[in-house]
């Protein structure tokens, strides 16, 4: 019973040896991209809310 075990074991390992270095390399790039276009969305509503008139007038130092 534990010959099978050691077998499955072995061809898990043997499967996460060779997509290893596929799967990462992926996970990274994609990781990454996704992560800079998160920031660049947030940038590009940050200036929005920077740049665009609001409602309210908001006081500057100029005011006091």
């Amino acid at each position: 019973m534990i010959e099978p075990m050691r077998k499955l074991r072995l061809y898990m390992v043997f499967q996460w040896v060779f997509f290893l270095p596929i799967i990462l390399p992926l996970c990274i790039i994609f990781g990454a991209l996704r992560g800079a276009a998160q920031m660049a969305e947030r940038v590009i509503e940050q200036i929005k809310a920077d740049v665009l008139p609001q409602g309210e007038t908001q006081p500057t130092i100029d005011q006091y």
